[in-house]
């Protein structure tokens, strides 16, 4: 049984580099302080959200891998996080032959949906942070949320990348997740120096119009050095401009958010008076 206002956000692109985890940690810990209750679950074999969380290798017992085979409740997985709100399903040693594992089981698209939707959830937020790939484990991923979030590196072969993700999450709702859609691009590590950065910028706009964020992370050192001490860069330096760009960012969601269930309610609310 899943609380109704939980919304399951996935972040992925099948590129590494392009500030997904990142996204996943910092727009989950701006989520959070804004009030909002918020689970990550690290499917990324890396661990690097867990890590980044200050999660250690000796407390990741049971995460997402036993999730997904069964082997344990979602609740024996959650740990919490140094910050308020944010609670975190880590990524286990395991979880680096979960493809293969994955290839001869029955339903094994659904594995982790089942696994989420099997108990109670008091989260507003559920946000998945997917490998860097288009493989089984983030099929699971797309299968179990309600939404895609894509982090988009403002470089040249950015719109090429992200043709191939659309349509593999249009394959996924086709034959998997009928409710499934694009949550929403982010353009990541932008350069306002380079004319480049403002190229794919608006080449990405011009084709996804709405769909695409009005925030924009830059480039930020302070960002790269805050994982090195097991804290997102929104605690570790709460002023740099890329912390403030995701908590404008967490902003946009919360409020795309607002005007989606007052556009269901309004919905339902016509279907019921015709």
């Amino acid at each position: 049984m899943v609380q109704k206002q939980t919304r399951f956000i996935a972040v992925a692109n099948q590129k590494g580099g392009v500030g997904k985890t990142t996204t996943t940690v910092n727009l989950a810990t701006s989520l959070a302080a804004t009030g909002k209750k918020t689970l990550i679950i690290d499917l990324d074999a890396q661990g690097n959200a867990s890590t980044g969380l200050g999660i250690g290798r000796n407390d990741r017992t049971n995460g997402s891998y036993e999730l997904l085979f069964g082997d344990i409740h979602l609740s024996e997985t959650i740990r919490r996080t140094k910050v308020p709100k944010l609670d975190i399903v880590p990524a286990t040693q395991h979880l680096a032959g979960a493809e293969i594992e994955l290839v001869d089981l029955r339903r094994r698209e659904y594995k982790l949906r089942e696994a989420l939707r099997s108990e109670f959830l008091d989260y507003d937020y559920v946000i998945v942070d997917c490998p860097p790939s288009l493989s089984l484990v983030t099929l699971n991923a797309m299968v179990a949320v309600d939404s895609v979030l894509v982090p988009l590196q403002c470089e040249f072969y950015a719109l090429e990348g992200l043709s191939q993700l659309v349509r593999t999450i249009e394959r996924v709702k086709k034959h998997f997740n009928e409710t499934l859609d694009v949550q929403g691009i982010v353009l990541t590590m932008f350069d306002q120096r380079n004319n480049l950065s403002k190229m794919v910028a608006e080449d990405v706009r011009k084709h996804f119009g709405d769909k695409v964020y009005k925030t924009v992370i830059p480039r930020n050192v302070r960002m790269s050095e805050a994982p090195s001490f097991g804290l997102p860069a929104i605690v570790y330096d709460m002023r740099c401009s890329g912390s403030q760009a995701y908590i404008q960012l967490a902003k946009e969601i919360i409020k795309q958010e607002k005007s989606r269930l007052n556009e269901t309610g309004q919905g339902l609310l016509e279907r019921a008076v015709a």
